[in-house]
């Protein structure tokens, strides 16, 4: 089979791979579409950060060359032995986090290790994809798999909303309109927030982040972030979400929040920032950081994008076939800010 895999820095390959055998315990999944995430962006242009590049990965035992995609949905094809409550021809998203399971409480047992299927072993860049059967959660009827494709990411934005704290009438802003700052605005919206603050330096994503529910959409290199938040609210907005992963704009999310707001970390760093710790102290203002999603959670967004309660549809900027991955997909990314979800077409069924 077809399948997009890493081998190093800026080093993708759409290869033929052997189609994968299932154990007892796991599914095949023929995969219809999947995401190109920030995360596999990372990867592809700074290089290894979670795929396992020079030693196997301590959860899964698996190493580089590995297929990516961990944004994807499917059709059961065939399930194991030992497999319960999953059937041929079910239609499913894949929760791609992967754990030690060995704590009760999912939050606390993710940041004892993790990884990711499509990042330390293979994932959904391909026709197939084997993982264990709790990964692959049932779809409501009537959600298509093109739509099932963004579960994984919204889950995050959900997730991040709920480490928030945010509650319905709050005022928001949120530090980067790519594709998980547009999902943030989203599940902002979705969660009652009165106004939703968008920051960014691409007018490209400022629109798509107004056309998905920003109130207030700024660009930050011709207005301070903080000037224009503090003249509409004084002490500042209830909560703060940096999703750019940049030095300046984690101070800002600090300095526009109101005391005793919440400002939430929801960004991947590719390198050390700095900030005073007074900045907090000071302002009274509480810092919270946000990874993946709970079992729960992903769950809970199949249920709310199933009853159109979230809608993340309008992020996708761009459907194409996986031989064309690297050229219309990762550099496409790279290069053109208007671009924000980008699905690989694998089967294609909808």
């Amino acid at each position: 089979m077809k399948a997009a895999v890493w081998h190093g820095k800026q080093d993708i390959r759409v290869e033929e791979r052997a189609v994968p055998n299932i154990a007892d315990n796991q599914v095949k999944v023929k995969v219809a579409w999947t995401g190109i995430c920030g995360s596999d962006l990372h990867e592809y242009s700074a290089g290894a950060s979670l795929i396992p590049e020079n030693e196997p990965d301590p959860l899964t035992g698996k190493q580089a060359p590995l297929t990516m995609g961990h944004e994807f949905s499917g059709i059961i094809e065939e399930v194991g032995a030992h497999v319960k409550d999953i059937e041929k021809g079910d239609r499913v998203a894949i929760n791609p986090l992967i754990t030690k399971g060995d704590h009760p409480d999912p939050l606390v047992d993710m940041y004892e290790g993790f990884g990711f299927i499509g990042l330390t072993s293979d994932g959904g860049f391909a026709k197939h994809a084997v993982v264990d059967a709790k990964h692959a959660i049932k779809l409501p009827q009537g959600m298509s798999l093109e739509h099932a494709a963004l579960v994984e990411p919204t889950a995050v934005a959900v997730q991040a909303i709920k480490e928030s704290d945010m509650r319905f009438g709050d005022t928001a802003a949120v530090f980067g309109a790519g594709p998980i700052g547009l999902l943030t605005i989203i599940a902002a919206k979705a969660a009652g927030a009165k106004e939703v603050f968008a920051f960014d330096l691409s007018d490209a994503r400022l629109q798509k982040a107004q056309e998905v529910g920003a109130t207030h959409t700024v660009n930050s290199s011709e207005q301070d972030p903080v000037d224009y938040i503090h003249n509409l609210y004084p002490d500042g907005v209830d909560v703060a979400f940096e999703v750019a992963g940049v030095e300046p704009t984690f101070n800002q999310a600090i300095e526009v929040t109101r005391p005793r707001g919440m400002m939430t970390i929801v960004a991947l760093y590719e390198k050390p920032i700095q900030f005073e710790p007074m900045q907090l102290t000071g302002s009274g203002v509480h810092l919270a950081s946000s990874l993946a999603y709970e079992p729960d959670v992903f769950k809970n967004t199949i249920t709310l994008m199933g009853t159109g309660q979230i809608d993340p549809t309008p992020v996708i900027t761009d459907h194409i076939e996986l031989d064309d991955i690297v050229s219309k997909g990762f550099d496409a990314l790279l290069s053109d800010k208007s671009q924000a979800k980008i699905l690989v077409k694998l089967s294609g069924e909808t």
